[in-house]
Parts: C-alpha cells; structure tokens; sequence
C-alpha cells in the first residue's frame, strides 16, 4: 500500500532538521495547521498528513472496523513514521489527535521522542470527581444530534467549537471542514473521540511533553489541562492567551511560539 499517498503525506522544511509530525483533530484536516506551519519550518521538518477518512485520504482504505477505536488512528501514524522512516520524531496532535499521540508512541516509542498535545482531552464525560466538560447526557445528545443531521449540527457546533464569535470567519472555516468530512466517516470518528476514555494510557507517558490549553475552551475546559499536566510527571503545562478549541487558527503566533519554546527545552 502507498502511505503516502493514502494518508496524503506532505513534507517541508530542512531536510536534515528535526522533525514534527502534525496530526489534526475530529472533522479536520491538515489545511488547519497552514498558519503555523511556515514559522514550524524554518528550523524543522514539517510532516503533515490526514487521517484515512479525513481530508485528501484515500477514503477507500477507510473501514468502520480500524477506526472504532483510537487504535486505528494510532496505526496510521506509525506507518506514516516507518515509510519515511522517522526516528525521535515530535508528534504535535490536536484534540482527539493528542490521545492518538499517546497510543502511537506506545505502540513505536522509537519513532516518536516528545509529544505536543494541544487542547487535549482523554476524557470528555465527568466522572467522579473528574470534570470532562459533559455529562453523559450531553455527548448522547450531541452524537444524537450529529447522526440525525450532520451538515445542519456542523453549522451549529463548529461555531461554538472555534469560539471567537468577534471573529465569524473562523468558525465558517471550521464549518467547512466538518462539512467536507463523509457523514458515515464523521460517525464513527465522532464516537470514537467522545466516547473514548484515555486517562489509565497517560500514565504510560514517559517522553518529554507539552500541554497546551486556552484561557477558554468550550471542548477541553482548563480542569482537563490541569488534568493531563498532573496524570504526566514529564509534562510541561502552558496556557495560552486565546480562546476556542483551535489555537493553531484562532492564536497562531501564540501557538507557534509556545512549541518552539518547548522545543529548544528538549534538544
């Protein structure tokens, strides 16, 4: 099979720097990183890729089997690293995508040396004394709402989503995208992201480790940040001042300035 054409792989940068490995978010793809992208690679090597299902992939790889679970997106990542090879790679994931992270360089702790995880969540329902930001009505309500209408709950909730409501233009972005994602893929991916709890795999983490959160994050609340930074001891909690669930869009500079920060730290 052709990896880099299935996950529609594209690389920048020097070719003899570090690398970065930029995985996306529920309902994305990797256009969602193109404003941090150019200051990323005037040191290091950008990989960017889509998830089988998502974006420019090639949606015949697709089954509802793999990617019921977070497993299966984890497999995609080590075969992206394997078929370019890639060694102590920093993989920067978004949302569901830092919980990928995780399993990935669990999976090939060769191929991936630190882990960037923006407004991350390894869990999304409250529990106990845990708050996720919903209640198990709420994501029953939402997945409901999704697979009765998906375009019409893409217009209603990547708004709310992206935050920023001064700044209209980013939501209808974030509309598109999840617009432009197969509802029968979006599905499946929908509940696999908010269904899943990861917490117990964050103690398994032992590389070098960025948390970035916002000051406000209707999807992954600053609890949840607290949450990450405290379950990973090599953890490095930063809080950006930005609101809404994509900094990478919302607050690039601020984004971008706060992983190289981390970078540099752990060279």
């Amino acid at each position: 099979m052709d990896i880099r054409r299935r996950n529609h792989v594209n690389v920048t940068g020097p070719d003899d720097a570090p690398v970065l490995l930029l995985a996306h978010g529920f309902g994305c793809d990797q256009n969602m990183w193109r404003l941090v992208v150019p200051v990323l690679a005037r040191r290091y090597r950008v990989v960017l890729f889509d998830y089988v299902g998502s974006g420019r992939s090639d949606l015949s790889a697709w089954t509802e089997e793999r990617y019921s679970s977070l497993h299966g997106y984890a497999r995609d990542v080590v075969e992206v690293c394997e078929e370019l090879d890639l060694r102590q790679a920093v993989f920067v994931g978004h949302s569901v995508s830092a919980m990928v992270g995780v399993l990935a360089a669990q999976a090939a702790p060769e191929r991936i040396g630190a882990l960037v995880m923006v407004t991350p969540s390894p869990c999304y329902i409250d529990s106990g004394d845990y708050r996720g930001g919903f209640s198990t009505e709420d994501i029953d309500e939402l997945l409901a709402s999704l697979e009765a209408n998906y375009l019409g709950w893409s217009s209603a909730m990547a708004p709310v989503i992206m935050g920023n409501p001064d700044r209209p233009e980013l939501g209808r972005e974030l509309t598109n995208s999840f617009c432009a994602t197969d509802p029968d893929i979006a599905r499946v991916f929908a509940r696999t992201t908010f269904l899943t709890d990861s917490r117990e795999d964050l103690k398994g983490v032992d590389v070098p480790t960025l948390v970035l959160e916002c000051e406000q994050d209707a999807i992954a609340p600053r609890e949840v940040g607290a949450y990450v930074h405290a379950a990973i001891p090599s953890s490095r909690l930063v809080t950006l001042d930005a609101t809404g669930h994509c900094p990478q869009l919302s607050a690039p500079e601020a984004t971008a300035a706060a992983i190289l920060d981390f970078l540099e730290s752990v060279q």
